[in-house]
């Protein structure tokens, strides 16, 4: 079985969704996903077959104040509104809804990392449990810690993925996948800086503190996870798909011409994986 991992990056999550529309345009269907943040919400068009959706967020509504302003952090206590981007835009009747029936008629198998606030540990919804209108798994998954405040769904509280586990391609092998096509937002050979997280753990810690713990070791995770995927990639197990350059692209960009070009660098280097996905 082969996998498909996004893990997401805000706005430059641009590229994994220029990636997955160059896949639904060449009729590539994988149906086992695993998405992080904003790579979560890839999955759900890809998986929905909504070739095009996705890239009108990061091109347009995401630049949108109601959707990422330093406005609704002090107006509504968290500076990207996820019920904005993932409720009003995408529910039945919103902007751009996404077609919920389409996913669950799709046979995928589709799961999303959110990082629980109390415990600081990974939790891994079922997308296909959600409900149309209620995406709140998606919601919980793109929270970023500090600037938003904890996404509460379903009697839980919880931050960003990307926290806990930032390339869940172990969770992807531990389901049965042979073969994991990993999607990064950042070049390939792009560790990240340990100590990068502790200004921002530090705040966290004073309201979740085993949150901010995670949040602290965020690096040495995406570093440990990222060497793994370049030793499986050796072996044959992995094909990672990751841009050239992201020319310092930064989470929350609102530059909408590296965004667009990071979308179309995606679907460009889509084509490296198709040899590898058809075996």
């Amino acid at each position: 079985m082969v996998g498909l991992v996004d893990v997401g990056g805000g706005n430059r999550g641009s590229y994994g969704c220029g990636v997955m529309d160059r896949f639904l345009n060449e009729g590539i269907h994988i149906s086992y996903g695993v998405g992080v943040s904003a790579g979560s919400a890839n999955l759900a068009s890809y998986f929905a077959g909504q070739l095009g959706r996705n890239v009108k967020f990061y091109t347009e509504y995401n630049l949108r104040r109601e959707a990422i302003s330093v406005h609704n952090l002090f107006c509504k206590g968290s500076m990207v509104d996820v019920e904005y981007i993932y409720g009003t835009i995408t529910n039945k009747g919103g902007e751009n809804p996404l077609d919920f029936d389409a996913i669950l008629s799709s046979g995928c198998t589709w799961w999303i990392v959110a990082t629980d606030a109390k415990t600081g540990l990974p939790v891994y919804f079922d997308g296909r449990d959600m409900a149309q209108d209620d995406f709140g798994a998606l919601k919980a998954s793109s929270n970023i810690p500090v600037i938003n405040k904890p996404y509460a769904w379903r009697g839980g509280l919880y931050f960003d993925g990307g926290m806990s586990d930032p390339i869940p391609v172990e969770k992807a092998l531990r389901d049965g996948c042979d073969r994991v096509v990993v999607v990064l937002t950042r070049p390939k050979d792009a560790f990240r800086t340990v100590g990068g997280d502790d200004k921002p753990a530090k705040m966290l810690k004073r309201k979740y503190p085993k949150a901010g713990d995670t949040l602290a070791k965020r690096a040495e995770v995406y570093n440990r996870e990222l060497a793994l995927c370049h030793k499986l990639e050796k072996e044959g197990t992995v094909k990672i798909v990751a841009p050239d350059s992201i020319a310092n692209m930064k989470t929350l960009s609102k530059d909408p011409e590296p965004i667009r070009r990071l979308y179309e660098n995606g679907w460009r280097d889509a084509e490296d994986a198709f040899d590898f996905i058809r075996g």
